[in-house]
């Protein structure tokens, strides 16, 4: 597949000042994508450098933060904004599928960290991985529990800056 990259560890995907990443439960409710864009337009609106958005398209929050990434993309045009969809692992649907996925995002990457890594293990590091690149992680955790959770307290650790959706609902 075309779009399909392999990122060495530590390296960033680019020159870009302003990156954001997204922390969520699979399922995830009282959320939409309005809410995700509005976080995200506050991050961009003043930005004057290219912006990277991370996802990794595993569950609902996942695909409303891609989506309004999307919407996003469209109303700043002049900004440049990129959405990467960073896997754990290879997958079938990508092969599959391709097409699709070249047309819904900028780049689709395997971390190279990841490899040889058993799947279960390799969602943990490539969440943290996310964290690692980014400057910003757009959240939406309720529980204190699972992997969302976890990515969360390590972009705490890390010192990012986080915008809890669930916060915000409160």
């Amino acid at each position: 597949m075309g779009c399909l990259k392999k990122i060495s560890r530590g390296k960033k995907v680019g020159d870009i000042m302003i990156r954001c990443t997204f922390a969520g439960h699979r399922d995830v409710c009282g959320v939409q994508a309005e809410d995700i864009t509005e976080v995200l337009e506050e991050i961009i609106q003043y930005a004057e450098s290219p912006i990277e958005c991370f996802v990794g398209g595993m569950g609902k929050f996942d695909n409303l933060c891609a989506a309004a990434v999307r919407l996003l993309k469209r109303q700043y045009r002049e900004k440049e904004i990129s959405l990467i969809l960073v896997l754990p692992y290879l997958q079938k649907r990508i092969s599959v599928n391709s097409a699709y996925y070249e047309s819904m995002f900028d780049l689709v990457l395997i971390p190279s960290i990841l490899e040889g890594v058993h799947y279960k293990h390799a969602i943990v590091l490539r969440n943290r991985w996310m964290v690692e690149q980014a400057d910003y992680v757009i959240a939406m955790v309720e529980r204190k529990e699972g992997g969302a959770y976890a990515t969360l307290q390590y972009a705490q650790k890390k010192k990012k800056k986080i915008i809890n959706l669930a916060e915000r609902k409160k």
